[in-house]
């Protein structure tokens, strides 16, 4: 019998043990979250985007004709210090003349055996002038011998001297006729000769040398080896890189937003962050496609420094910097992490903490930057939500802090 009753017991024991320790495991347990306590104090509101430094005042030397120009780099490089109107920055040459065609070649071997018989023609006449010539001035020696004797009038004496002049300048007529059928000739010459491949060295006061319009340094040779150009090419750009300025690209749905003037925050350069401010956001945008192959409608606005040179001295032209607009400031706000809030239908709601439990709030939210929203109503200075809620969290169930490790 007491063997029974002593079975019954331990039975009845292990049966509460089991119990127990079922209601143990299925009894709910806090949830571990990071808590965050809400403050006041500054809060500031930016657009944040990549832009790019620039010189402000860029002059692009080009080539005022055609022509061949000398090689640039060397003995220019980039960097180098230039003098306005002194410092010499490109020379340019007469280039080769062109090739012609066989129909071409063939013509102007007609015109070059037509210009050789105008030649022959020209000279032919100035010598038959030039024997008339030698013929009227013995028959006018002859007149005045004649003439002293009173043998023949003054009329006949007169005649001789007008046939010396007569043919004295036909004569002179004849010369000149002869230069232009040569010059005609070598014209037509050189039309017709064929390319050597090399140029002859041409005369120093032939050649155009292009002058540093501003007084600067060179940013940029695009023109750096020798070759033949045409007119309006663009050469070299000269520039002041003391004379610095940022342009950003900004979303047009962002560019409404900044006045000019607005402060501006510049790092990520490679040093300290520097001061800026909002010099103008031009009136029209453009389509730009970003990496991921959008098109996105961007402005481009122009920054100026507010620091003095000696804190980004070492910016250059086209130097990556990263700015940060101020669109909104204010110096007391009650601020909660962005990263507390969730989506409760049309509203912002965070998991305030009431009790050691998370109770759903809604609150009214005003200015958000990346960090931190602006609390305007539903939370209190001191109140605690938690950060980055899961999907375990739900109205009312019990939580508790993450411990550190």
């Amino acid at each position: 019998m007491r063997t029974i009753w002593m079975k019954r017991t331990l039975g009845i024991a292990a049966l509460v043990a089991l119990s127990g320790g079922a209601v143990w495991f299925a009894w709910p347990r806090p949830i571990a979250v990071d808590l965050a306590t809400l403050t006041r104090g500054p809060m500031e509101v930016t657009i944040d985007d990549e832009a790019k430094t620039r010189v402000r005042h860029v002059y692009t030397v080009s080539g005022p004709i055609a022509g061949k120009v000398l090689r640039i780099s060397p003995p220019l490089h980039i960097g180098d210090q230039v003098t306005k109107d002194e410092t010499v920055v490109a020379v340019m040459q007469p280039t080769l003349p062109s090739f012609h065609d066989a129909r071409t070649h063939e013509e102007l071997r007609s015109a070059l055996a037509a210009a050789d018989a105008a030649v022959s023609l020209a000279a032919a006449e100035m010598r038959r002038i030039e024997a008339a010539l030698a013929f009227s001035r013995t028959e006018l020696g002859r007149a005045e011998a004649l003439a002293r004797t009173e043998a023949i009038s003054l009329k006949v004496l007169d005649g001789a001297r007008f046939d010396v002049e007569t043919n004295e300048a036909a004569l002179a007529s004849a010369k000149a006729q002869l230069e232009v059928r040569r010059n005609e000739r070598d014209s037509v010459a050189a039309r017709l000769g064929e390319q050597s491949g090399v140029a002859p060295d041409p005369d120093p006061a032939c050649c155009i040398q292009l002058r540093a319009p501003v007084t600067g340094s060179v940013l940029k040779i695009i023109q750096e080896s020798e070759g033949v150009v045409q007119a309006g090419a663009p050469l070299i750009e000269i520039g002041d890189p003391v004379d610095l300025e940022i342009v950003a690209d900004l979303l047009s749905t962002d560019a409404v937003r900044i006045k000019q003037g607005a402060p501006v925050w510049i790092d990520n350069w490679g040093g300290s962050p520097v001061q800026g401010r909002v010099e103008r956001v031009d009136p029209a945008g453009f389509t730009k496609i970003s990496a991921l192959g959008i098109e996105e409608q961007r402005v481009r606005t122009t920054i100026d420094f507010a620091d003095p040179p000696a804190k980004w001295s070492p910016l250059g032209h086209d130097y990556r910097v990263i700015v940060h607009v101020t669109i909104w400031k204010a110096d007391d706000v009650l601020t909660v992490p962005v990263g507390a809030l969730f989506r409760q239908g049309d509203d912002w709601a965070v998991f305030a903490v009431r009790d050691g439990r998370a109770r759903a709030t809604i609150i009214k939210v005003g200015q958000r930057n990346s960090r931190t929203a602006q609390v305007l109503a539903g939370l209190a200075a001191g109140d605690r939500v938690v950060l980055h809620p899961s999907d375990r969290i739900t109205d009312g169930v019990t939580i508790t802090k993450r411990s550190v490790q």
